[in-house]
Protein backbone atom coordinates (compact mmCIF):
# COMPACT_ATOMS: atom_id res chain seq x y z
CA UNK A 1 0.00 0.00 0.00
CA UNK A 2 1.10 3.54 -0.77
CA UNK A 3 0.21 6.77 1.01
CA UNK A 4 -0.48 10.20 -0.46
CA UNK A 5 -1.55 13.76 0.22
CA UNK A 6 -3.91 15.61 -2.09
CA UNK A 7 -4.40 19.34 -1.61
CA UNK A 8 -7.45 21.42 -2.30
CA UNK A 9 -8.53 24.96 -1.53
CA UNK A 10 -11.57 24.47 0.75
CA UNK A 11 -13.39 27.43 -0.83
CA UNK A 12 -13.29 25.51 -4.14
CA UNK A 13 -13.86 21.96 -2.87
CA UNK A 14 -13.78 21.15 0.83
CA UNK A 15 -13.68 17.95 2.86
CA UNK A 16 -17.39 18.57 3.61
CA UNK A 17 -18.14 18.75 -0.14
CA UNK A 18 -16.16 15.54 -0.68
CA UNK A 19 -18.05 13.70 2.08
CA UNK A 20 -21.43 15.02 0.92
CA UNK A 21 -20.75 13.74 -2.61
CA UNK A 22 -19.40 10.40 -1.35
CA UNK A 23 -16.33 10.71 -3.58
CA UNK A 24 -14.99 12.53 -6.57
CA UNK A 25 -12.93 12.32 -9.72
CA UNK A 26 -9.61 14.00 -8.84
CA UNK A 27 -9.01 15.80 -12.11
CA UNK A 28 -7.60 19.11 -13.31
CA UNK A 29 -4.04 18.47 -12.17
CA UNK A 30 -1.65 20.24 -14.56
CA UNK A 31 1.74 19.66 -13.00
CA UNK A 32 3.93 16.86 -14.36
CA UNK A 33 5.22 15.68 -10.98
CA UNK A 34 1.70 15.63 -9.50
CA UNK A 35 0.45 13.82 -12.62
CA UNK A 36 3.10 11.17 -12.20
CA UNK A 37 2.04 10.77 -8.58
CA UNK A 38 -1.57 10.28 -9.70
CA UNK A 39 -0.37 7.61 -12.13
CA UNK A 40 1.44 5.81 -9.31
CA UNK A 41 -1.66 5.57 -7.13
CA UNK A 42 -3.09 2.09 -6.68
CA UNK A 43 -6.61 1.00 -5.78
CA UNK A 44 -7.18 1.26 -2.01
CA UNK A 45 -4.11 3.42 -1.37
CA UNK A 46 -4.68 5.75 1.57
CA UNK A 47 -4.81 9.49 0.91
CA UNK A 48 -4.69 12.42 3.32
CA UNK A 49 -7.06 15.23 2.25
CA UNK A 50 -5.37 18.59 2.88
CA UNK A 51 -7.07 21.99 2.97
CA UNK A 52 -4.68 24.50 1.41
CA UNK A 53 -5.09 28.28 1.39
CA UNK A 54 -5.74 29.89 4.77
CA UNK A 55 -6.31 26.59 6.63
CA UNK A 56 -3.14 24.65 5.68
CA UNK A 57 -4.09 21.42 7.46
CA UNK A 58 -4.78 17.74 6.98
CA UNK A 59 -8.47 17.21 7.62
CA UNK A 60 -9.40 13.68 6.54
CA UNK A 61 -8.52 10.33 5.06
CA UNK A 62 -9.63 9.04 1.70
CA UNK A 63 -8.87 6.02 -0.44
CA UNK A 64 -8.21 5.54 -4.13
CA UNK A 65 -11.28 3.86 -5.63
CA UNK A 66 -10.19 4.00 -9.29
CA UNK A 67 -6.67 4.26 -10.64
CA UNK A 68 -5.40 6.68 -13.28
CA UNK A 69 -7.47 7.26 -16.41
CA UNK A 70 -7.41 10.03 -19.05
CA UNK A 71 -8.53 13.31 -17.48
CA UNK A 72 -11.81 14.28 -19.15
CA UNK A 73 -11.20 17.95 -18.26
CA UNK A 74 -7.98 18.11 -20.29
CA UNK A 75 -8.28 19.66 -23.73
CA UNK A 76 -4.79 18.56 -24.72
CA UNK A 77 -1.83 16.78 -23.24
CA UNK A 78 -1.34 13.55 -21.38
CA UNK A 79 -3.17 14.28 -18.12
CA UNK A 80 -4.85 11.81 -15.78
CA UNK A 81 -7.36 11.68 -12.98
CA UNK A 82 -8.15 9.18 -10.25
CA UNK A 83 -11.30 8.56 -8.25
CA UNK A 84 -11.21 9.09 -4.50
CA UNK A 85 -13.69 8.20 -1.76
CA UNK A 86 -13.77 9.63 1.76
CA UNK A 87 -12.94 7.29 4.63
CA UNK A 88 -13.00 9.36 7.84
CA UNK A 89 -12.32 12.88 9.05
CA UNK A 90 -9.35 13.35 11.30
CA UNK A 91 -10.40 13.87 14.93
CA UNK A 92 -7.82 16.64 15.15
CA UNK A 93 -6.70 18.41 11.96
CA UNK A 94 -2.92 18.47 11.59
CA UNK A 95 -1.63 21.90 10.67
CA UNK A 96 1.29 22.58 8.37
CA UNK A 97 2.95 24.43 11.25
CA UNK A 98 2.79 21.28 13.41
CA UNK A 99 4.00 19.11 10.52
CA UNK A 100 7.03 21.36 9.98
CA UNK A 101 8.01 20.88 13.65
CA UNK A 102 8.15 17.09 13.31
CA UNK A 103 11.59 15.67 12.57
CA UNK A 104 9.95 12.61 11.00
CA UNK A 105 8.27 14.88 8.44
CA UNK A 106 11.20 17.10 7.46
CA UNK A 107 11.48 15.40 4.06
CA UNK A 108 7.75 15.40 3.37
CA UNK A 109 7.10 16.98 -0.04
CA UNK A 110 4.27 18.98 1.53
CA UNK A 111 7.01 20.75 3.50
CA UNK A 112 9.72 20.86 0.81
CA UNK A 113 7.51 21.66 -2.20
CA UNK A 114 4.34 23.21 -0.82
CA UNK A 115 2.93 23.99 -4.28
CA UNK A 116 2.72 20.32 -5.31
CA UNK A 117 -0.96 19.27 -5.25
CA UNK A 118 -0.43 15.49 -5.11
CA UNK A 119 2.50 14.04 -3.20
CA UNK A 120 3.64 10.72 -1.77
CA UNK A 121 4.01 9.99 1.93
CA UNK A 122 6.23 7.25 3.36
CA UNK A 123 4.79 4.68 5.76
CA UNK A 124 6.70 6.21 8.69
CA UNK A 125 5.50 9.73 7.77
CA UNK A 126 1.94 8.43 7.42
CA UNK A 127 2.11 6.78 10.85
CA UNK A 128 3.48 9.95 12.44
CA UNK A 129 0.85 12.19 10.81
CA UNK A 130 -1.89 9.81 11.88
CA UNK A 131 -0.56 9.82 15.45
CA UNK A 132 -0.60 13.63 15.36
CA UNK A 133 -4.27 13.50 14.43
CA UNK A 134 -4.66 11.31 17.54
CA UNK A 135 -7.74 9.33 16.58
CA UNK A 136 -10.73 9.24 14.30
CA UNK A 137 -14.20 10.55 15.00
Amino acid sequence: MNYWIVKQEPASYSWADFVREGGTAWTGVRNFQARNNLRAMQKDDTVFFYHSGDEKQLVGLARVSKTAYPDPTAEDGDWVGVDLQPVKPLAKPVTLTAIKKEAACKDLLLVKNSRLSVSPVTKSQFDRLLAMARSFL
